[in-house]
């Protein structure tokens, strides 16, 4: 049975879904293995934009604690190594990437989210790194990665309380910059990645490259390294075709060249 499922929608628009509604989406080693190769399937595809969403009441509860139970400490430390591989794989990926947090997101599930470029939730999402709570930290990058989004203090104060959120405490501080009601999150987080879809996609991969590359420099470097991420796009079709689109006032037909 497939823990997780890619479907294409509107052309360009992958979406990945969580498939173990039976355990909250739990990251068991099964899920994260099928995990891993869906990412790779949309990293290889012709994909602009991905959406991952979980099946159920549940984003994705976190990591699969009864499998995490009969684990030997070898086997943990494994299991760590190829979830923190598969988190940076999808955070690398050079599209846009949107999480839907459609219920549950604790632990490795909120972890999951932060890999992500853009995070939607329901008005009844709840989230948060409770890790603390079980005697461990976040160990797939959920203390890096929030402390960049919401700052220092702020994870600090959630990670070690193990807060959990609701999605409108989320939204106001910055770790999900839309929330909606449960029975619209679905098309609302496709629309996004469908409009994304429809910019240039040699673009939007530049801009991605030159937001993320940016925020670990000094700002004169990262007013640099903006340039040369610019410079990417100049030689393209698509600017050329964009320009004429502009002259002929009709919309833009991108083909990633």
């Amino acid at each position: 049975m497939n823990t997780v499922t890619l479907q294409t929608h509107h052309t360009y628009v992958a979406l990945i879904e969580l498939s173990r509604p039976e355990a909250k989406n739990a990251i068991s080693l099964q899920l994260l293995a099928d995990l891993r190769e869906k990412i790779q399937e949309v990293k290889l595809g012709q994909a602009r934009a991905l959406v991952i969403i979980g099946t159920g009441d549940s984003f994705c509860s976190g990591a699969d604690l009864k499998e995490r139970k009969s684990m030997s400490e070898l086997q943990v430390k494994q299991f760590l190594t190829d979830i923190n591989l598969c988190f940076s794989e999808l955070s690398n990926l050079s599209i846009p990437t949107i999480a839907a947090i459609n219920g549950f997101a604790f632990g490795g599930g909120l972890e999951l989210a932060l890999s992500c470029d853009i995070r939607y939730a329901s008005e009844s999402a709840q989230m948060g790194l409770t890790e603390t709570k079980l005697g461990i930290i976040p160990g797939a990058g959920g203390t890096q990665r929030l402390s960049r989004i919401v700052g220092e203090s702020i994870a600090m104060e959630w990670i070690f309380s193990g807060k959990k959120l609701t999605g409108k405490e989320a939204k106001e501080r910055g770790l999900v910059s839309q929330i909606f009601e449960p029975d619209h999150l679905r098309e609302s987080s496709l629309a996004l990645a469908r409009e994304i879809s429809e910019s240039a996609p040699i673009a939007v991969s530049a801009a991605k490259k030159a937001i993320r590359g940016g925020l670990e420099l000094p700002m004169k470097s990262a007013l640099e390294w903006e340039r040369l991420c610019y410079f990417e796009t100049i030689g393209t079709k698509d600017r050329l075709e964009a320009l004429q689109a502009f002259a002929e006032k009709r919309k833009p037909n991108f083909k990633g060249e």
